[in-house]
């Protein structure tokens, strides 16, 4: 069910699904000085007519204070104030010739809005563009821009999920970064958060059942998808995958931890979405992606749907944080908390090689129970697994934010880069990666209430006290904490920092010019077991060498086989490669 949308600026008609409520009042202009009555019309809705005015209006229940739209398009004064009126039919678009990116072909690019850029704004992203489309990624993949409190913070606390952010630029500013990315060969995803709401300025429980005491998540009230009066809340949730793909042009959503996402029906939320996001693919001729991220490693999130049978949920990609779990531990060695059972020495061989799930059915010590389900190559093939070696989440949610180059010698993290950009599946970097930026990226927010922000200071304390970081934790309120995680621009031609640069760009220029890179499928390469800090890889007629610590090692060179890529202490002699400290090589053919 869908088609309930918000007032357009040019619509005289207002709808509101409040099925509980006795009374509704439209409140017009910035101060909800006017109040029209609203009419109850079929399905729990009320409806009225009205001069639009000024474009700014809420709406107040029974007497009680006005509330913003639930489907608010804007809310340029905060979360708490009226809604504004947008006509997002009158974008103004130059990308008609546009026609996607498949996942399969996918290089993705993470990055936050508000820390990209000293200017924390879309139009400060839409400068850099041409350094991305330089470095070769093919997709961009925002971090969540629905509107939340204050100026600056993760996105993952949103309230408003049809608003677009508004210190950022609006729903104009995300058009026009759109629009250029577009105008540069970049695919643009939207990270979206239907699975919470944040606890500042959520008004949408007071306006109708959006949530259930039925399920729990560890953020708050769970979304309400399969109780009484469900059937508006997923109308809601497909008419804000809709309003995405289709108003704002974004190629793709990463749909965040879709494990919490509680529905007991038979057709499952998440089917019912990859259906409408292949539906508007199909009409539009452009691919569009939905990828979940879950925390069950279970294929079925992305094996195809099967009609009135049973099947997978169908979404196109799900994150594979196995991968970079096994990544992480063979680069540094951390062993604590959910790390632990990625120290195995097979681990890294398994999670590279053969299936992205370490976790399959095996026991997992962090969770005291056994955990995931294999995947099959025949019916889940490698690219649609989104792995990597860093994200926001495993970077902002360590104590300081350090960032996986910050404890580690450059040519271990060059190293690592080698080994995602030629695995089997879609690799995602984080932003500054690629020149391994100084900057830590921490956890940072900006609400008014002080008890709020109290509690979240006192529960990052306490959760990195767990783990021997007392008193070390950055203040998430603090300025100083998000200037401190803004990407510093000029360090990209500095000393160390240019030449891993152009060790990403080749990689991933290799990627997409040798076929092995992108179609050896899952089991078919080889992967050896990190023993004496030398990691072998095997695609196709393609090898990586990589030397993790003090030794160094010398391997066959293969007649005619070429160094393609290498960083660090790399000597090609006649029959021979050798291969120094902290050091890395890709070797073969051209395609």
């Amino acid at each position: 069910m869908s088609g309930h949308p918000s007032p357009a600026v040019d619509s005289r008609t207002y709808r509101l699904w409040a099925p509980d409520a006795s009374a509704v009042e439209l409140r017009l202009g910035a101060g909800s000085a006017l109040a029209v009555p609203m009419a109850r019309v079929d399905g729990g809705w009320w409806e009225v007519a009205a001069d639009p005015g000024d474009g700014r209006y809420a709406f107040a229940l029974d007497g009680r204070p006005p509330v913003p739209d639930p489907r608010s398009r804007h809310q340029p004064d905060g979360v708490h104030t009226p809604s504004a009126l947008v006509d997002t039919s009158a974008f103004a678009w130059t990308d008609h010739g546009w026609r996607g990116v498949p996942l399969q072909d996918a290089v993705v690019y993470e990055l936050h809005v508000g820390t990209f850029t000293p200017e924390r704004t879309f139009d400060g992203v839409v400068r850099h563009l041409d350094h991305l489309a330089d470095l070769g990624v093919t997709v961009i993949e925002l971090m969540p821009v629905a509107a939340f409190p204050g100026r600056h913070g993760w996105g993952y606390d949103g309230v408003a999920p049809y608003a677009v952010h508004a210190p950022y630029g609006g729903p104009e500013g995300l058009v026009r970064l759109v629009d250029a990315a577009h105008a540069r060969g970049l695919a643009v995803w939207l990270d979206v958060v239907h699975n919470h709401l944040g606890p500042s300025g959520n008004y949408l429980g007071q306006v109708a059942p959006y949530f259930t005491d039925r399920h729990h998540t560890p953020w708050g009230d769970a979304v309400n998808l399969d109780g009484p009066g469900s059937d508006e809340v997923r109308a809601y949730l497909l008419d804000n995958v809709r309003l995405w793909l289709e108003d704002y042009h974004l190629d793709g959503l990463r749909l965040d931890a879709v494990h919490a996402l509680h529905d007991e029906r038979a057709v499952h939320l998440l089917e019912d979405l990859s259906a409408l996001a292949d539906e508007i693919s199909r009409s539009s001729g452009i691919p569009r992606s939905l990828v979940g991220e879950s925390d069950r490693n279970d294929p079925a999130t992305v094996a195809p749907r099967a009609g009135g049978g049973v099947g997978g949920m169908g979404l196109h990609g799900q994150w594979a944080d196995d991968v970079h779990h096994a990544l992480h531990v063979a680069l540094t060695g951390e062993d604590q908390g959910y790390y632990a059972d990625f120290a195995d020495p097979g681990a890294l061989p398994k999670a590279l090689g053969d299936t992205p799930f370490f976790h399959d059915g095996t026991w997992s010590s962090f969770r005291g129970r056994r955990h995931g389900r294999p995947v099959d190559p025949a019916v889940t093939p490698g690219w649609r697994f989104v792995a990597s070696l860093q994200t926001h989440d495993q970077v902002g949610n360590r104590a300081m934010g350090d960032r996986i180059g910050h404890g580690i010698p450059a040519g271990r993290a060059a190293a690592g880069a080698a080994l995602l950009l030629t695995s089997p599946y879609t690799p995602m970097l984080f932003m500054g990666e690629e020149w391994g930026a100084s900057t830590p990226w921490q956890y940072f927010t900006d609400h008014e209430e002080e008890e709020l922000a109290e509690s979240i200071r006192e529960g990052r304390q306490r959760e990195f006290a767990e783990h021997g970081w007392a008193g070390q934790v950055p203040d998430p309120q603090d300025e100083g904490t998000v200037s401190a995680s803004t990407l510093r621009w000029d360090e990209v031609t500095g000393e160390g920092h240019e030449e891993l640069l152009g060790f990403y760009r080749e990689l991933i220029r290799l990627r997409r010019t040798i076929p092995s890179l992108r179609s050896t499928p899952l089991g078919a390469g080889r992967v050896s077991r990190p023993e004496e800090g030398v990691v072998l890889v095997q695609r196709g007629d393609v090898r990586v060498v990589a030397v993790l610590g003090s030794g160094s090692t010398s391997v066959p060179r293969p007649d005619g086989a070429e160094v393609l890529a290498s960083f660090g202490e790399v000597t090609a002699l006649d029959g021979r490669i050798v291969v120094g400290p902290e050091s890395v090589v890709v070797v073969g053919g051209r395609g």
